[in-house]
């Protein structure tokens, strides 16, 4: 008898777990896919028509994508980014087309990302050497928590050009997963003046090379 009830309490604990792993797994997929930011709900717009003239420009810039940045994928739908949501430098919720008039290399990075960590100085000498009113490198960070981590990791690798951008909702990061271009971190995308996508990548790049400078000057139609 002693034995029977040995087996059910086994068995009644083996199921407490399943519960409690099963309740947990719900958790943690409503906590990774929550929209409160309002990114999913209202921004990337697949098919823009608004953006269609972007694809030829998409196209005469893949050519330039070789070497360090031959990853970066060329634009082949239209497709608006203007109200990706994320907080600016002061702290101020804000979206791609208040950057309006800027090509702008957006760069979604987190601390814990290795690969993210090591391009970050590059990005900074990026910035440092071709950002300009018509340029700038939007490196948005994606920890949970509070600016703790994030900042203290920029000062102690000395990143001194970067604008400091936040989206600690991981909304930003979802939003572009629904839409085919988010798989991992780093994630990279090229955005016109006009708020629409060019291109894209998955993965680090060394964005101080020359491959990497030519690539931007093209994009913006300067001599490399």
């Amino acid at each position: 008898m002693s034995e029977q009830k040995n087996k059910r309490r086994v068995s009644a604990r083996l199921v407490g777990g399943a519960v409690v792993l099963a309740a947990l797994a719900v958790m943690v997929a409503v906590y990774v896919n929550d929209t409160r930011s309002g990114n999913i709900s209202e921004t990337v717009a697949g098919g823009d028509a608004s953006c269609s003239s972007a694809l030829a420009h998409a196209e005469a810039i893949q050519p330039l994508a070789t070497g360090d940045v031959a990853a970066m994928a060329s634009a082949t739908d239209p497709k608006s980014l203007r109200s990706l949501a994320f907080n600016g430098p002061n702290g101020q919720a804000m979206t791609i087309d208040d950057l309006s008039g800027k090509t702008l290399l957006v760069n979604l990075w987190a601390t814990w990302c290795a690969p993210c960590r090591e391009e970050m100085p590059a990005l900074d000498t990026l910035q440092a050497e071709l950002g300009s009113d018509d340029f700038e490198v939007v490196a948005v960070n994606i920890d949970t928590g509070d600016d703790t981590k994030p900042k203290k990791f920029l000062q102690e690798i000395g990143v001194s050009d970067l604008g400091y951008y936040r989206d600690n909702s991981l909304g930003i990061f979802n939003t572009l997963k629904k839409e085919g271009l988010a798989f991992g971190l780093p994630v990279t995308l090229l955005v016109d003046d006009a708020g629409c996508l060019l291109a894209n990548m998955n993965g680090p790049a060394h964005w101080s090379s020359d491959d990497a400078k030519a690539y931007i000057r093209g994009a913006l139609g300067e001599e490399s």
